[in-house]
């Protein structure tokens, strides 16, 4: 993990303007600067560019935030790869913490194997340009499939010799280690113990990860003397650092077009993307010739909603297509396929065809999933009722996999339609088959648990209790809105827990009857936003003076304000992220050098940083409406009055919140069956109705020290 002082001085040497005009053509516009938005397609500057604050924002499509935040959404790279790039750009040493013995070894691993996929890389492109053998049997196929130079080095396409172990014998001559070889797939030992090379005579396709490492390659058989060769394609096994189920070909070069066109079509081969590439279509992947799988989509999903799947037109391909779209569907996608004509595969239209053909030829013949299975399956099923049933369920399970209830409901339409059925029959087929799913993941879930209470007891021995721990009392954690949904989250995109400094932050206990989503539009939640706006602006600034006890004036900060106003009448901020700013605002106030605004936009945690830029993004645009030749006041200038109305306001209306949600909360069967709990319930909402009253009455007498 990288220190904090690391991150400060990165944060310190970028310059948003510098790094966001290696990517976006920007002009000043008064103390700003604005440019064509690079996250969508758009005619008019929306992109506006912060110089003094080290932000941007799109106003259109609302993407932005500090400058780190930029190049993870650009170059779609994890926070802390995002910094690497920075401290590169800047010539900034990185400074990470100390790791674990079995951490350096995981990482040591890691590295060496991309160290030596890089050099083998390197060596099966020179093989391409300066061997004979690359020139003349290698060079000519990639020509031969009309692929150009630019695009063959593009994509850093590379050749193996026929000699069975010459990769080998270079790596071993340049000082790396047979067992990496070994354990990249490169190499395989042979029954005598003697190394062999695993592609040899094979035209090489390097696989690269989405940030544009080298993690696997894919091998084409070509010449003669590999006759008695099996397989055409070779690939790498599965290793450390390569999992095939997990990797899509070509998605470290179509990211950026996959998300200014919001879209991406996926095929199957490597051939297929080099030739759409060439043909100007690049926002395109192939899933390598296998199964789709659900790790697959989601790196899709992080880019786009919309993908179209692109299949030979023969019969192998019609299944192909079958198979992975309820797997998309799943997913939340919106899917669409086209098949090519029949003879054609991407590869081959691709290079028959400019991309503007090529794209309207997508165009026009692309489908919908329920028109493209319903006219597919029809074809087959004829007019056997049998077949024809299972065609409906067919259809009908697939509708049922899709996340949204509105997406469902369009589906279920337009299939009732086209199969001429009733639309209420295909609607309780539908909702059978989710509350099928719903008990069968329910179960599972149980199962896992209970998998889980036996190996605790197991482990805590006959001294522990096996019992299991009761679940009603324990609050669920609330996840951020950007963390929700079913999306496997790898652990490289995820920043690890921000501790600077050491200094702990406490435990969030927060328990309430307001539901934990869907807040955003009540009355209380913008008022909780207002303050959160404060902290993170002017959090450490003194607001005015109290007098203690001994009759002395102290000092008291926004911080200290909002806080101590809260805790008075045991009140919480109701969103988790805003609890946690208030919480590291108290936790850092002491420290001299605490600048909320900075500290909060610099933030390791993306949900934090992003919310920080959205909720002070504002605070640069002079409002249009002031008198000529009068004086702004500034919200700093006001903190003494603004701060202690914005509390009482929150205050009033969370409170005004909870015994609205209390009361409900009373009409449970559960809780009305449970007379403690009731009793409980009734004493929390009299407490509620007496704080309200206090606020109400002070409501209008606001008295603070001013400075």
């Amino acid at each position: 993990m990288i220190d904090q002082a690391t991150i400060d001085r990165i944060m310190d040497a970028a310059q948003i303007v510098d790094v966001v005009s290696e990517f976006v053509t920007l002009r000043k516009r008064g103390v700003n600067y604005i440019g064509l938005c690079p996250f969508h397609n758009e005619k008019t500057p929306s992109f506006s560019v912060s110089p003094s604050k080290g932000v941007c924002k799109c106003f259109s499509c609302g993407k932005g935030g500090n400058v780190v935040h930029f190049i993870m959404e650009h170059e779609q790279l994890s926070y802390y790869e995002a910094l690497k790039w920075l401290a590169k750009k800047y010539n900034i040493e990185i400074k990470e913490r100390e790791l674990t013995d079995e951490e350096k070894q995981a990482h040591s691993l890691r590295e060496s194997l991309f160290v030596v996929n890089q050099f083998a890389s390197e060596y099966f492109q020179d093989i391409l340009y300066n061997n004979i053998d690359g020139q003349r049997i290698g060079m000519t196929y990639l020509r031969g499939r009309g692929f150009r130079d630019d695009i063959i080095k593009k994509f850093q396409l590379g050749y193996s010799t026929d000699n069975h172990n010459a990769l080998a014998r270079a790596a071993i001559q340049k000082g790396y280690k047979e067992e990496f070889l070994v354990k990249t797939g490169l190499c395989y030992r042979k029954e005598d113990g003697t190394l062999r090379d695993r592609f040899w005579g094979r035209v090489i396709f390097p696989v690269h990860t989405i940030s544009g490492k080298v993690v696997a390659f894919g091998g084409r058989v070509l010449s003669a003397a590999t006759k008695n060769v099996q397989m055409k394609y070779v690939n790498s096994p599965e290793s450390e650092i390569y999992h095939k189920s997990r990797e899509l070909y070509g998605i470290f070069f179509a990211k950026q077009a996959i998300v200014r066109q919001d879209r991406c079509f996926l095929v199957e081969g490597y051939t297929d993307v080099i030739s759409m590439h060439q043909s100007g279509i690049e926002n395109v992947v192939a899933s390598s010739g296998t199964a789709l799988t659900s790790d697959q989509i989601r790196l899709i999903h992080r880019f786009t909603n919309n993908i179209t799947v692109l299949y030979d037109g023969d019969g192998a391909g019609i299944k192909a297509s079958i198979r992975g779209i309820d797997m998309l569907l799943e997913e939340g996608m919106n899917v669409k396929v086209c098949l090519l004509p029949d003879g054609d595969d991407p590869d081959s239209f691709a290079r028959k065809h400019n991309a503007t053909d090529y794209q309207a030829y997508i165009n026009d013949h692309e489908v919908d999933f329920i028109r493209f299975k319903t006219n597919l399956l029809m074809e087959e099923a004829g007019k056997d009722p049998i077949k024809r049933a299972s065609l409906i369920s067919s259809i009908v399970k697939s509708i049922s996999v899709i996340p949204d209830a509105i997406v469902r409901s369009v589906y279920i339409r337009e299939c009732s339609q086209l199969l001429q059925m009733e639309e209420k029959v295909l609607i309780e087929a539908t909702a059978k088959l989710i509350e099928q799913a719903r008990e069968t993941k329910f179960k599972e879930q149980q199962r896992k648990k209970e998998r889980e209470q036996r190996a605790a007891a197991s482990v805590a021995g006959p001294m522990q209790s096996s019992q299991p721990i009761p679940q009603e009392d324990v609050p669920m954690p609330q996840v951020p809105p950007e963390q929700a949904g079913n999306q496997e989250v790898l652990p490289e995109q995820v920043a690890p827990p921000f501790q600077p400094e050491d200094i702990p932050v406490p435990a969030d206990t927060y328990q309430t009857f307001i539901p934990a989503n869907g807040n955003e539009q009540k009355v209380f939640y913008a008022k909780e936003e207002d303050l959160v706006r404060m902290l993170i602006r002017y959090g450490e600034k003194v607001m005015c003076y109290v007098e203690n006890e001994e009759g002395e004036q102290i000092p008291l900060t926004v911080t200290e304000c909002i806080a101590t106003g809260l805790k008075e009448d045991d009140l919480q901020f109701h969103a988790p992220l805003h609890r946690l700013i208030l919480q590291e605002c108290e936790a850092h106030l002491n420290n001299p050098n605490f600048n909320p605004e900075r500290y909060f936009i610099a933030h390791p945690d993306p949900a934090v940083s992003k919310l920080a830029v959205d909720l002070v993004s504002d605070r640069y645009q002079l409002s249009k409406y002031h008198s000529k030749g009068q004086k702004i006041v500034t919200d700093e200038e006001r903190l003494y009055e603004l701060i202690p109305r914005l509390l009482l306001d929150f205050k009033l209306s969370i409170v005004e919140e909870e015994m609205k949600n209390t009361l409900q909360a009373l009409t449970n069967p559960e809780i009305a069956n449970d007379p403690q709990r009731c009793m409980e319930i009734m004493k929390r909402y009299k407490e509620l109705q007496e704080t309200q009253s206090v606020m109400a009455q002070h409501a209008g007498d606001r008295v603070v020290l001013k400075l």
